[in-house]
């Protein structure tokens, strides 16, 4: 615990760190700063989406701002993710971020071990972290390593651990711990979002928002791939409305509107427009250079980010009452996508159609959510109930009769060998005493046996 403690302060620390990461060109433990930031740099830029960027960044403990001019050199990000309060939130595992952790050590992160892995992931486990968060925080680290094994920076992975025995074994998943929203779910939060409490003058602009939000994450859509949307990705081709979503891996996929959803967005959009004073048409492309803004954005047009989604739809399951009140603080926007899968394939959706729509990479990814194979319907739990309330029902409805006679049988196979009739001592009187019969033994009272040889009972001895 007191390790813990040491840490956990040290890692406080790392606020600060940012500014002098960022300004002064130090790191913590780091001698050659620079060259390291160049081959973090050189890494993240792989990857073609700047979200994808961001949360590897992040789950490494660099700030998200950091990692936008980073990858993009000296040229100023202005649409990188922002809360509206304009103070940046993170999650309560961000002291423990890999780079933060090394820089609370004072060690270098290219002079890490496997057991400095390994100290890691206990301390992330004695925190709290979850085995999925844990997972997934391997993976950023085994990549990160496999880019700088590659390039020759280190001579080999600290990261590549044996998983199993880790209790991090990805081949055997667990029970999702996602709740399961149902449709009627679903409409309270739509409805619920619509009357949040506001009373400034932008009330209507903020609950055409959060009614947007949720019509769009009821799409299947991840968090960063929504905040990640711009005005130019909202498209219509071949007479239908649809989203340019970039997913996971810098793939592409189109996203069609459902009337709820284009309806939604069609509101939120002409409001945020009148608010904002400007002309730019609702549902258009590349129209003017208001179509690279934010599809959602915050009341000054700046992009949201995904603590500001998540935040937002705590407020809107607060705010829907009794249907959702058991689950309110499990409602997270993985909690919609979840949903839009599990809806999809009970209404006898294509496996297909599903995978395509959220952009699964394999289909066993969309399987895995398919909860219909295992609902109250596919369980065998209550034939299992009913069968013994049966034979409950069954033993409480016979007759008097039949429990009188079934008691006479009982009796009759029960009687003791003391209750039988006493035998004559003379049919036996002409054998001596060990030739007589291993039956009439046990039949004296004075004797038990136990399958193999009598046994006195308590208090008695045998002669």
């Amino acid at each position: 615990m007191d390790g813990l403690l040491v840490v956990l302060e040290a890692a406080r620390k790392a606020r600060e760190d940012d500014q002098i990461v960022a300004a002064e060109g130090t790191w913590p433990g780091v001698d050659d700063p620079e060259t390291l930031r160049e081959q973090v740099a050189d890494w993240l830029s792989q990857y073609a989406n700047a979200g994808t960027r961001r949360t590897y960044g992040y789950a490494l403990g660099l700030p998200i701002a950091w990692v936008d001019v980073l990858v993009a050199g000296e040229k100023e990000v202005s649409d990188a993710p922002s809360s509206a309060s304009g103070v940046r939130r993170e999650g309560q595992l961000h002291d423990l971020a890999w780079f933060r952790w090394c820089a609370g050590r004072g060690m270098d992160p290219r002079a890490a071990t496997g057991r400095d892995v390994k100290a890691w992931l206990h301390l992330l486990d004695a925190a709290g972290a979850e085995k999925r968060t844990r997972q997934r925080m391997l993976s950023t680290l085994s990549a990160f390593y496999g880019h700088l094994t590659e390039t020759g920076v280190v001579p080999a992975n600290p990261a590549a651990l044996n998983r199993a025995r880790l209790g991090l074994n990805r081949s055997s998943r667990d029970a999702s711990p996602t709740i399961r929203l149902t449709a009627s779910q679903l409409h309270a939060l739509l409805d619920a979002a619509g009357k949040l409490p506001n009373r400034t003058r932008y009330k209507d602009l903020y609950a055409a928002r959060a009614v947007a939000v949720v019509a769009l994450l009821t799409l299947g859509l991840r968090v960063s791939e929504l905040v990640g949307l711009d005005r130019q990705h909202l498209v219509v081709s071949g007479g239908e409305p649809m989203l340019r979503v970039l997913g996971k891996g810098g793939v592409h996929r189109e996203v069609y509107l459902t009337t709820l959803a284009a309806e939604a967005l069609e509101r939120y959009l002409r409001e945020r427009d009148l608010v904002q004073e400007t002309t730019t048409p609702a549902l258009r492309g590349r129209t003017n250079g208001k179509a690279t803004s934010p599809l959602i954005a915050t009341r000054d047009g700046a992009r949201c980010s995904r603590f500001d989604v998540n935040a937002l739809l705590k407020r809107v399951a607060v705010q829907a009452g009794p249907a959702l009140e058991d689950v309110v603080d499990k409602v997270h926007p993985h909690a919609l996508r979840h949903a839009y899968v599990t809806i999809a394939l009970e209404q006898d959706a294509r496996i297909q159609h599903v995978q395509a729509d959220v952009g699964h990479a394999s289909i066993a990814t969309t399987q895995y959510y398919d909860r219909g194979r295992r609902t109250r319907d596919t369980s065998a739990a209550d034939l299992v109930e009913a069968a013994i309330r049966a034979a409950g029902d069954e033993a409480n409805d016979r007759s008097p009769a039949e429990h009188a006679g079934t008691a006479d049988s009982m009796s009759s196979r029960e009687r003791t060998p003391a209750d039988q009739p006493d035998r004559d001592p003379a049919e036996h009187a002409d054998l001596p005493p060990a030739q007589q019969s291993a039956d009439d033994v046990t039949q004296d009272p004075a004797y038990e046996t136990n399958g193999t040889e009598p046994h006195a009972r308590a208090g008695q001895t045998v002669d």
